[in-house]
């Protein structure tokens, strides 16, 4: 399909004045544009409910997460695989963020990377793919080859796969088995899909991404539980969560988490069920983390 024909491309009849509005009349413009993207991902949540089960089933099979794009779709790849550590302490590796031309892509465009199958195969590839990976191609034109070939190549594989673009039936939806399009419209600026079209994005991650580790056992209740309590913030962030969750005082909280270096979720199963810190890591170890399942066995 021709790159002017695509929904993402096309001018918006609401902004066609923007180099003649005041600031603020400008500013509520985009504003306006803004709020309809979440509506229009609404309406794709039955497919992100498919991918959040997809990669935590590939998470939970010692699988990987893997996110492709190029430009803005990349890099918001890129960002949410790299949060995941620490908001949910799992390893560096086991979220990946790959985009089109490597890491110098992220400051700054490398001409033609994104117009390559074979570089988007030859990444997994570096990455050793195998079939419990899980692959997520993103591009709001959804026509980039970069994506199209990595797609391609993992499905072939046997991983599981999605696509999130911003046009309907694109290339890249066709390649994957999940396909998620949030259709936000042209875009203030024409064109420019780092607006609504990255927002979208984004939005999808961010639920693809929590949603498979609330899977997975890294949150109890709406608590980030294996956060990594790396810094003062996150320290204090750790008592208080202990806190929240149990309804004991701080003091208390400090003393269970100096017990279990700092690890939220252990000292929260110490203070509900009164078990020590090596009980509790037992407990957890037992039912692969989640702490639900450990407390109404300790409770039980």
């Amino acid at each position: 399909m021709n790159l002017g024909a695509l929904i993402s491309e096309t001018r918006n009849p609401e902004t066609m004045e923007l180099d003649s509005l005041s600031t603020l009349e400008m500013v509520k413009k985009f504003n306006e544009q803004d709020a309809t993207v979440a509506k229009a991902v609404r309406q794709t949540l039955p497919a992100v409910a498919q991918a959040v089960d997809a990669a935590a089933q590939s998470l939970q099979a010692g699988g990987r997460l893997i996110y492709m794009g190029a430009g803005t779709s990349g890099r918001l790849g890129v960002l949410d695989a790299s949060e995941c550590p620490p908001t949910f302490g799992v390893p560096h590796g086991l979220v990946i963020g790959l985009i089109a031309g490597g890491p110098g892509a992220l400051l700054k465009a490398v001409e033609g990377a994104e117009d390559n199958e074979e570089l988007g195969v030859s990444d997994l590839q570096a990455l050793e793919l195998t079939a419990q990976d899980m692959v997520i191609g993103l591009a709001a034109s959804g026509r980039t080859p970069y994506v199209i070939g990595a797609l391609r190549f993992a499905r072939e594989l046997g991983c599981r796969t999605a696509a999130i673009s911003c046009n309907p039936d694109s290339p890249i939806a066709r390649e994957a088995a999940i396909a998620i399009s949030p259709v936000v419209g042209p875009e203030a600026l024409t064109g420019s899909t780092r607006l609504k079209s990255g927002t979208a994005q984004k939005l999808v991650l961010n639920m693809i991404s929590t949603g498979a580790m609330v899977k997975i056992g890294k949150v109890y209740q709406n608590l980030m539980v294996d956060m990594q309590a790396t810094n003062v913030k996150l320290v204090d962030r750790a008592c208080r969560m202990v806190c929240q969750a149990t309804g004991c005082e701080r003091e208390e909280a400090e003393q269970a988490l100096r017990q279990t270096a700092w690890e939220v979720k252990t000292a929260i199963l110490m203070v509900l069920s009164g078990v020590n810190a090596t009980e509790a890591k037992a407990l957890l170890a037992r039912h692969g983390g989640f702490l639900r399942a450990a407390l109404q066995e300790s409770i039980g």
